[in-house]
């Protein structure tokens, strides 16, 4: 599902480098992963100077050359160059202390972009190695953009035409509605809404269908970025092209938000999705959701994950593993079982 490598940036003399100015960095070597080349930047005194940042160094992971649609899951950390933890006796290996760590999901459209953190530590810290050399350790996996399961998931050609109401969502000025959503304010029509969803239009219309002359709701239990990805739908009939978080986890609950919304093919959309983007880390907070949820082709893709890429010891080690258990404690033995069917089925193979 992913191609993973690590890549150590060594920083040496970093005395030299502190006070190099704002915007100014020092690159590693390009490295490959999946098809794509990157690089890491360390900007010693910050990429830009703001309130919030001030007195921070920023690092990016930067997506030099590579396919378009470029999907990966990041892991940035800078090691402690003073301490390192052995584990126990006889294992032979070592385990560096993380001081600073920055991960996430991002999804570059092409190359050129980059993900990471404006404030990734205080220069106050990098200080302390003025006499040392320390790394900075990116740990990078790269996704493929499909997989075959996702032909299991027929989403419905959209019947709204791509500009129809598409041209509102970017020209607010005659909204009549406004959604407070997670403390953040967003406006939008009260038509578009109802004629997109009859939950909408139970909320605004009334089950008569006058018009309640509401002007201002508010959406509890959901994310900002989650409102967004739902209100670009009910305006355009597609998914975002990106957003704001980590993809997998805003795509998980935008599948929430179209249930909760009756949106049947905003679901699949994001049932497809979520399909395609299945991993270690992310299989068994989608395989929870998927038996919430009922979703049937998504769950199935979720177990032959699990069977067939030898994974489950991984799997078991996320906290989604663990939720998922606290949630269904019976579900150990269906993956069980998937794991010795996919065994047997690899046997049989390597006889014939």
């Amino acid at each position: 599902m992913g191609t993973i490598a690590t890549h150590d940036f060594e920083v040496a003399n970093f005395w030299l480098l502190d006070g190099m100015g704002v915007g100014k960095f020092v690159s590693s070597s390009t490295f490959s992963v999946g098809g794509g080349d990157w690089n890491i930047h360390l900007y010693p005194d910050g990429w830009k100077t703001t309130e919030d940042e001030d007195g921070y160094a920023s690092v990016f992971l930067n997506f030099l050359d590579g396919p378009p649609d470029t999907r990966v899951n990041y892991r940035l950390s800078l090691l402690d160059p003073h301490l390192v933890l052995r584990e126990e006796e006889g294992r032979g290996k070592r385990r560096i202390k993380e001081i600073r760590v920055k991960c996430g999901t991002h999804t570059f459209e092409s190359a050129g972009g980059a993900v990471g953190s404006h404030a990734f530590v205080k220069k106050a810290k990098l200080q302390e190695f003025l006499l040392v050399d320390f790394t900075i350790r990116c740990v990078l996996t790269v996704y493929k953009t499909h997989t075959d399961d996702t032909s299991a998931i027929v989403v419905p050609r959209s019947k709204l035409s791509q500009y129809y109401f598409a041209h509102l969502l970017e020209d607010m000025e005659c909204a009549d509605l406004t959604i407070s959503v997670g403390g953040e304010l967003f406006h939008a029509h009260k038509y578009v809404l109802a004629a997109r969803s009859d939950v909408f239009r139970a909320q605004l219309f009334g089950n008569n269908g006058e018009d309640l002359h509401t002007k201002c709701i508010k959406i509890d239990d959901m994310e900002p970025s989650v409102f967004e990805g739902l209100r670009h739908f009910i305006y355009t009939d597609s998914l975002p092209h990106s957003y704001h978080g980590d993809e997998t986890v805003v795509v998980q609950q935008l599948l929430v938000a179209a249930d909760r919304y009756r949106l049947k093919r905003l679901r699949l959309m994001c049932e497809q999705q979520l399909c395609s983007w299945i991993d270690v880390q992310s299989v068994a907070a989608t395989l929870n959701l998927a038996e919430r949820y009922r979703c049937v082709p998504l769950k199935d893709a979720c177990l032959r994950f699990i069977a067939c890429q030898d994974v489950l010891s991984a799997v078991m080690e996320t906290e989604g593993f663990k939720q998922l258990m606290a949630s269904y404690p019976l579900f150990m033995k269906e993956i069980l079982d998937r794991v010795t069917l996919s065994n047997t089925d690899s046997s049989s193979q390597d006889q014939n």
